[in-house]
């Protein structure tokens, strides 16, 4: 899971599981290009519950994200050029609202300046993360990136834990 450092007390903001499979899942679509992938491929990859995916992929698909091509030979592909998809997009699509802390029940959030302060931190971090596209996350690597992903794919599945 992917974590940044905020106010220099080693505390971490951290972005939900479903954001980290959602990066993936289009990361691996990014560096394939060429090519329709599987839901069962990606979770063996990643070792991620195929259920999981199966739930991140239908909403990505249902918010744009992803295009799916049904039948023996179907799988699933980005829906736009990985140059026109934000890392900033998904995350806000997959986090939701995103709040730091919960100010509403809280009895000094009338006169604290905490929220404000917080707010603009998130706005920050959104900003950085605009200035990615999917592209960007595979395109410095992507060579090698193709590769690994593709070392996958002769690896037998990992064992089930009983």
């Amino acid at each position: 899971m992917y974590g940044v450092h905020i106010l220099g007390w080693g505390a971490s903001m951290r972005l939900k599981s479903y954001t980290d499979y959602a990066l993936r899942v289009l990361m691996h679509l990014a560096a394939r290009p060429d090519r329709l992938s599987s839901i069962g491929e990606i979770a063996r990859t990643y070792r991620i519950s195929h259920n999981h995916l199966m739930k991140v992929v239908h909403d990505l698909r249902k918010e744009g994200f992803l295009d799916a091509v049904r039948g023996r030979s179907g799988g699933i592909r980005l829906a736009r050029p990985a140059t026109d998809i934000s890392v900033g997009d998904v995350v806000r699509h997959t986090e939701g609202t995103f709040d730091l802390v919960d100010c509403e029940s809280c009895v000094i959030a009338r006169a604290c300046s905490l929220t404000g302060a917080l707010h603009q931190a998130r706005r920050a971090f959104m900003a950085v993360l605009d200035g990615y596209s999917l592209e960007d996350l595979v395109a410095d690597r992507q060579r090698g990136l193709r590769e690994l992903i593709a070392s996958f794919d002769n690896e037998p599945p990992p064992a089930e834990a009983a």
